[in-house]
């Protein structure tokens, strides 16, 4: 029998979960809506004109998004965040004129503290870092949903793609950009209690700080994997050659995971309602490299890069983390 939320219920308990609610079912919503308005012949010209400009025109994705700061600042998302609840724990300060590459770890099922840390004001980011505006990069195919895609580029998201990073971080003093470093390969490993990550053979990032000189900040979410419970396949079975085949062809996967539900707690795509720590560690300062990065230096910058990752997990391991079933490893 699962266990239902009690019937009286505090106000605010019920507004979190709609906040949660509100980004969970962000995708299906938009794809409803839009699929909706396409059974209307008279308003096909509409549609027709707006996939045009999607898909020909619209380079925002590649430009920056179009951050809506008003949206941004909603007090949905404060309710999002004490949902969790999610804490910001800032280790230094960062200089407005520079730039900065925030690696964001680990994955999770969906990255839910690295949205509401840099794609909302729900941990007050801007005023914690005055003065840097960051942008969450995500998959170019999320990019192709309607609607949802001008969803996410209002909370200033932004194509993943090297063009993209690139033009970000030489946008001008200040202007930031969020990798989840992982990916959807290490979302297959985001069992509660554990902390692997993928990390080694992610190399792009750390050539993208040498070419454009920006820091790199590394930042590492406690309790992210503990959002959902997953449930692990052998990397031989054919379940995980199915995942696999999905990220090849879409660059993206989901392992099969459950989480809770709006009225009861054992079952459903809601996260469980578990504590998030996000330490933001100081940055790492790059020199611009003017030719193309040589593998030594790609090497070196990233295991100074991963030597402070794993200094923030040292430091706080015992306060963050106490019901940890393992150490943080660095699987791939």
């Amino acid at each position: 029998m699962p266990l239902f939320a009690p019937l009286r219920m505090p106000f605010k308990r019920r507004l979190q979960t709609l906040a949660v609610l509100t980004w969970i079912s962000a995708i299906a919503v938009s794809l409803s809506l839009f699929f909706f308005l396409c059974t209307y012949k008279y308003l096909w010209p509409l549609v027709i004109a707006y996939l045009t400009w999607v898909l020909m025109f619209d380079k925002a994705p590649e430009k920056g998004g179009r951050r809506v700061q008003w949206l941004r600042n909603r007090r949905l998302w404060r309710h999002f965040a004490e949902y969790y609840p999610m804490t910001l724990i800032k280790e230094g300060d960062l200089d407005p004129s520079k730039n900065y590459i925030f690696g964001y770890h680990p994955h999770g099922i969906i990255s839910m503290g690295a949205f509401c840390t840099f794609g909302t004001e729900g941990l007050n980011f801007s005023k914690r870092f005055p003065g840097i505006k960051p942008r969450l990069m995500t998959l170019q195919t999320n990019f192709n949903i309607p609607f949802y895609r001008d969803y996410i580029l209002a909370h200033g998201c932004a194509s993943v793609s090297r063009q993209s990073c690139e033009y970000n971080l030489r946008s001008g003093p200040g202007n930031s950009i969020v990798i989840v470093v992982g990916g959807a390969q290490e979302s297959l490993a985001s069992k509660p209690g554990t902390l692997d990550l993928t990390l080694k053979k992610r190399l792009g990032f750390i050539k993208l700080a040498l070419v454009t000189g920006g820091s790199l900040v590394p930042t590492l979410a406690f309790g992210e994997n503990d959002l959902y419970e997953i449930f692990s396949t052998n990397r031989t079975s054919k379940t995980y050659r199915f995942q696999q085949l999905v990220k090849k062809i879409f660059g993206f996967t989901l392992p099969m995971f459950n989480g809770r539900g709006i009225f009861q707690y054992d079952y459903g795509l809601l996260p469980r309602r578990k504590p998030v720590f996000i330490v933001i560690g100081k940055p790492i300062h790059v020199e611009k490299v003017e030719a193309n990065p040589t593998s030594e230096q790609l090497h070196e910058l990233q295991k100074q890069y991963i030597d402070a990752v794993l200094a923030i997990w040292e430091r706080h391991k015992d306060k963050y983390a106490a019901g940890r079933t393992q150490e943080l490893r660095i699987i791939e």
